[in-house]
């Protein structure tokens, strides 16, 4: 064993050995600690990377194990994919190429399930009608909704690149929004007519679109549609032994099957 080297990752610090940075010669690391590339270093003298710290400790333990193992629950295959191209470690960008064959396999069999509520709620709002002078305004306006629960983390991901929330005049996907990896609750409201822009951000309110369509989500109908839309496009189908026919026409329920 050579003597240990402390490097410094993007903040976090990883303590370990020259033969184990070095063990693939052609990789940017072995690149780096072999002296074919300078290298940085921090205040304390450590040597400095500037990466993400967090991922790295995956990039090391293949360095010492020639194995990739990722937890069960692992949520960012595509921050670790940026992270393997750029150490350029041959074996290791194999094995991640293998891990995500195996879990798109994985993944092939699941199910969709959404849930719909909506009401109609009043609004109450000023309008400016000339300098200094304001009158008070209100109106009706429909919320919505909808609870998605899906086997497929990666069709949740997927509804996430294409959904997206318009508040404060900026549009923000709804991943951001993820409970977790498999459940997703959103909600939204229709347009008001005659509503000023400022009173949406004001009062929390969120509207629903659809990129990059740059289509806005005002009905449960536009909704079901765009999602239906999205889930086929993915392999999904509509489940024929459930809901009940009146649910799906409804709007109440959609549930999707997707089989291998």
């Amino acid at each position: 064993m050579s003597e240990p080297i402390t490097l410094n990752v993007g903040g976090k610090l990883y303590t370990t050995s020259l033969s184990t940075l070095t063990s693939f010669p052609d990789s940017m690391l072995g690149a780096m600690f072999s002296g074919k590339i300078p290298t940085k270093k921090d205040s304390q003298g450590n040597c400095f990377i500037d990466r993400d710290g967090k991922i790295f400790r995956y990039i090391l333990n293949f360095l010492r194990t020639s194995h990739l193992d990722l937890p069960e629950d692992f949520q960012e295959m595509g921050l670790l994919r940026r992270e393997v191209d750029f150490y350029q470690i041959q074996p290791l960008i194999e094995a991640l190429q293998e891990k995500e064959v195996e879990l798109s396999k994985a993944e092939k069999n699941a199910m969709l399930n959404i849930t719909l509520d909506q009401k109609t709620q009043t609004v109450h709002f000023t309008v400016r009608e000339a300098p200094q002078i304001y009158s008070l305004s209100s109106s009706n306006m429909e919320v919505f909704s909808a609870h998605i629960f899906s086997t497929s983390c990666l069709f949740l991901k997927l509804l996430g690149s294409k959904l997206y929330y318009c508040f404060n005049g900026n549009l923000s996907s709804i991943s951001s929004y993820l409970q977790d990896p498999n459940h997703l609750t959103l909600d939204w409201v229709a347009s008001v007519e005659g509503l000023p822009e400022e009173e949406y951000t004001r009062q929390n309110l969120k509207r629903l679109w659809v990129v990059p369509d740059n289509k806005q989500i005002n009905s449960f109908q536009v909704f079901v549609e765009e999602v239906l839309k999205i889930a086929m496009s993915d392999g999904f189908c509509i489940d024929s032994s459930h809901p009940h026919t009146s649910d799906f026409m409804n709007y109440k329920i959609i549930r999707l099957i997707r089989y291998k």
